[in-house]
């Protein structure tokens, strides 16, 4: 593990690899330790950067809501990036991660070669359009950005217990689909309490910061060549056409479903390294 600092942030990450530069994003509720299973299908080629977003794994947890936001942590992978002396690289995140990777590619466009989005639909399009199946299997999205220290209390008597239901609650999975040692990393992050309060005011972010930031951008599209990744079993693929939720939003986009659910890169790490080769040796 290495550690890079941006002003008061650290940002722990992982380097392996050689060629040109992948910057791996993790999701909610997990940290880098996600892709383990497929950095390594993608170093013979690629220099896989992976790393913590603030708030969550080893990085560090910020006390506020705005610190939270899609842009701050964009803002620190930038930071990382330019340190490591990648000025263009490509670029690709799960879930919350993927939220983050679209705003850099909006907020940076000519330093992102490349975008990848994995199970998500725009931040947007879900607020905005809110049906009562989305509500109901994205319920921690409005639980979450509750007030503090209301879901911070809840959470806090059994860590284990509401963030394992996470994983198995958004899509087709098992816990017996996550790395047991993966799973541990996962477990050690989020029985934090630094880490619970980071997570909720992501959420919280999303709604008081996010969704005006992305309203001013709804004109505007991706100019790099994207490929939107999701699980074929996952919540958002049976609710809505999760490609034509981003077909405004990308001007070059591809779209391939993976087998499993929203936490298909666990479920299937080889299915989803080769489509990420696939469509990286095409940019």
């Amino acid at each position: 593990m290495a550690v890079f600092e941006t002003g008061p942030i650290r940002i722990s990450h992982d380097l392996q690899g050689s060629g040109p530069p992948l910057l791996l994003l993790h999701g909610f509720p997990q940290t880098r330790a996600m892709w383990r299973r497929i950095a390594p299908r993608l170093s013979d080629a690629f220099t896989v950067i992976t790393a913590d977003l603030r708030g969550y794994g080893d990085s560090s947890k910020p006390a506020t809501v705005e610190e939270m936001s899609f842009r701050a942590m964009g803002q620190d992978m930038l930071a990382l990036m330019t340190h490591l002396g990648f000025e263009r690289f490509h670029l690709a995140g799960h879930d919350r991660g993927g939220r983050v990777a679209h705003r850099m590619a909006l907020d940076a466009p000519a330093r992102v070669q490349s975008l990848c989005v994995m199970d998500i639909v725009p931040t947007h399009h879900l607020l905005a359009t809110l049906t009562h199946p989305v509500a109901r299997a994205y319920y921690h999205w409005f639980f979450l950005a509750q007030p503090a220290p209301f879901p911070e209390t809840l959470i806090g008597h059994d860590p284990d217990g509401f963030f394992e239901r996470c994983l198995l609650g958004f899509g087709k999975a098992s816990l017996s689909d996550f790395d047991p040692d993966m799973l541990a990393a996962y477990r050690a992050s989020w029985r934090d309490p630094d880490c619970i309060h980071a997570m909720c005011n992501d959420y919280r972010a999303a709604i008081d910061v996010d969704i005006g930031q992305d309203a001013g951008d709804l004109e505007r599209q991706v100019p790099c060549p994207a490929l939107v990744l999701y699980g074929v079993d996952g919540a958002m693929a049976r609710a809505m056409d999760v490609p034509a939720t981003w077909a405004p939003r990308l001007a070059d986009m591809q779209a391939q479903a993976i087998p499993g659910g929203h936490f298909f890169p666990d479920q299937s790490p080889e299915d989803t390294a080769r489509a990420l080769r696939d469509f990286l040796s095409n940019v």
